[in-house]
């Protein structure tokens, strides 16, 4: 078995590289507009096109992972997220650039959906915990990667952005090659591709963890979508005032994961879920009322910060207690949490659209509306194990 001090902090650092695609070019959008001679609701809509490729991609190499040598599939996913990074930068047009961008995506999520399988094989029923671990470590790369956007942006341009993106997925392969062990897997042949998927979506007790897993997610893509023009535009701070901004969410987010791993394996997932529950429903009526009045900065960022710490907590919890209702798809079972969560991501940036009025309130209306759901789908299953002991 392989130290978890070695193999923990690079499964971060593989599944670390979508935030770190998507969070280091928040900065440059206005600029990346004006150069690519587009306006900024297209350059949005490139964090669209990138859910998009990265869902459809789990959707394909998911089943694969449960059946195929998950180091080759770390390979190819990072070394072609590498070479779209390096070929980005000599984009001319806003087409070739999301072209580009979907293509990333896709290929990235061969390298992505082994990491909670992994996690799954070695944690067993805690495996909650070791979610929480690699998204506590995982979690520094949001918080630091628009504060580099900036930094590279000072330096030269966005094109050293994604110059620095092909870097650091290479980096991460010759650190996978050398550290990433590759585990024989039991493989039941007679089950198809589609049969897994089977599986999976007809597992009873899994489907209302599914549902709250992908809509407490569109909560977490309309944050990402939405933050840039909240803070930068509405209340019209500066770009380092913004990357020190949601540096501090990321550290609810961490924060919330920390505690979850002291906390997670006596009182249980379920349990977890539930506390995250009720700071969300809270943080996200208080984010309304704050959007509603059009309350000062300050409110905003006191009820965004413990808004999206909960948010961490159900997401982890939710698929872990996923993941535990399988121990042959965990592959698939990841590509099936993945496709619908950042399926459903990819429309957080057409809605807001849809929505947009000028304000943080169509933000904060998304936010509210996503947590009441994920209330809805718990409550359903509090009264079905209910049902069920009578």
């Amino acid at each position: 078995m392989p130290s978890f001090k070695v193999l923990l902090p690079l499964l971060a650092a593989i599944i670390a590289i979508s935030p770190l695609a998507i969070d280091m070019y928040l900065p440059a959008m206005p600029i990346l507009a004006k150069n690519l001679n587009t306006d900024i609701s297209m350059v949005q809509n490139t964090l669209s096109i990138y859910l998009l490729g990265y869902a459809l991609g789990l959707l394909f190499f998911g089943p694969m992972a449960d059946q195929h040598s998950r180091r080759k599939l770390v390979f190819i996913g990072i070394l072609g997220f590498s070479i779209i990074s390096f070929i980005l930068p000599f984009v001319e047009t806003i087409e070739q650039f999301l072209s580009l961008r979907f293509i990333q995506a896709f290929i990235s999520s061969a390298a992505t959906v082994i990491v909670p399988g992994t996690i799954r094989e070695y944690y067993g029923k805690n495996t909650a915990k070791g979610l929480s671990y690699v998204s506590m470590i995982m979690m520094l790369a949001p918080m630091v990667a628009p504060s580099i956007g900036s930094l590279l942006l000072l330096l030269h341009s966005w094109q050293l952005i994604f110059f620095f993106l092909a870097g650091y997925s290479l980096l991460v392969l010759l650190l996978t090659i050398r550290y990433l062990p590759e585990k024989k897997l039991q493989v039941d042949k007679s089950i198809s591709f589609l049969g897994r998927y089977k599986i999976v979506l007809s597992c009873r007790e899994a489907r209302f963890d599914l549902i709250t897993s992908m809509v407490v997610s569109l909560a977490f893509f309309t944050y990402i979508t939405a933050i840039p023009f909240v803070y930068l535009t509405v209340f019209s701070v500066s770009e380092l005032m913004f990357s020190v901004l949601f540096a501090l969410n990321v550290l609810g987010l961490m924060s919330a994961h920390f505690i979850n791993t002291r906390l997670v394996v006596k009182k249980g997932s379920r349990t977890m879920l539930r506390y995250g529950l009720v700071v969300a429903i809270t943080s996200a009526v208080a984010l309304l009322m704050v959007s509603y009045w059009q309350l000062p900065i300050i409110y905003t960022i006191l009820t965004i910060s413990p808004l999206m710490g909960s948010i961490s907590m159900i997401a982890v919890n939710s698929d872990a207690l996923v993941l535990n209702q399988f121990t042959q798809q965990t592959g698939t079972a990841t590509a099936v949490i993945g496709t619908l969560r950042f399926g459903i991501g990819a429309l957080a940036g057409p809605i807001l659209a849809w929505l947009y009025d000028g304000s943080a309130l169509p933000f904060a209306m998304l936010m509210f509306t996503a947590i009441f759901i994920v209330f809805l789908c718990q409550l359903r299953v509090k009264y079905r194990k209910i049902n069920d002991l009578e």
